[in-house]
């Protein structure tokens, strides 16, 4: 199956080895990687406020899905790892602002820590998107 990863415009430029997106058989299915609230310049915005990093994660992630054609309605599952599980009820209400009434399937995970100090929410996606608009 093919696939072409990119770095949509408006999100940083990773600092690891990965592409924020990637669009496979044939530009239907759409994977989004772990987004953070770290801006272009690696600061934290939101910090300290699980539910203003978890609006910055979600803006990123409705940029990731634009930037192919795609709505946030186009996503089909998240992934979403928190530092503590008291965060819980935050980032629920959060993605229930984003989505609204169609929120996709969720896994969430408490994890230790992120991979930086400060970040107390990641969250991936995977979507379907019916015609993707690639044009990186």
């Amino acid at each position: 199956m093919p696939k072409k990863t990119f770095n949509p415009e408006g999100l940083p430029v990773p600092r690891g080895s990965y592409f924020h997106v990637a669009v496979a058989d044939p530009g239907r299915v759409v994977t989004i990687a772990g987004q953070t609230s770290s801006d272009a310049e690696g600061n934290i915005v939101g910090a300290g406020d699980v539910g203003a990093q978890t609006r910055e994660v979600l803006r990123k992630i409705r940029v990731a899905i634009e930037s192919v054609g795609g709505t946030i309605d186009d996503i089909v599952t998240v992934t979403v790892y928190i530092t503590d599980a008291r965060f819980y009820a935050d980032v629920n209400e959060t993605r229930r602002e984003v989505f609204g009434p169609n929120y996709p399937p969720s896994t969430l995970v408490q994890v230790s820590s992120l991979a930086r100090p400060g970040l107390l929410v990641e969250i991936n996606a995977t979507a379907v998107v019916p015609e993707a608009n690639l044009t990186i």
